[in-house]
């Protein structure tokens, strides 16, 4: 009966809703703006993995290297982008 029962699907909803919980305590507890966007990007990326991982299930195929892979790659090319954007319109970066 052990085997039927979704322990690694379980385990990664309640860390999901612990992290949501941490998120929220940003509101409730009036943080100051940095600490606040600190918290709740760390929050993001790693409920993002938890989701990735568990209800993916990116681990479970043959080739998830070329899965990881293909999320590292698009995830450098949104923080160029980002950052690339950041530096143009709200540093005043002209070339």
């Amino acid at each position: 009966m052990k085997e039927l029962f979704p322990a690694k699907q379980v385990g990664g909803f309640v860390f999901s809703l612990i992290l949501t919980g941490v998120a929220l305590l940003v509101y409730y507890f009036n943080m100051s703006r940095a600490v606040g966007l600190t918290i709740l990007t760390l929050t993001a990326f790693i409920q993002a993995a938890v989701q990735l991982v568990v209800f993916m299930h990116a681990r479970e195929i043959e080739d998830s290297k070329s899965v990881f892979t293909t999320i590292y790659y698009a995830i450098i090319i949104a923080l160029v982008t980002i950052f690339g954007t950041l530096l143009c319109m709200i540093w005043g970066w002209n070339y």
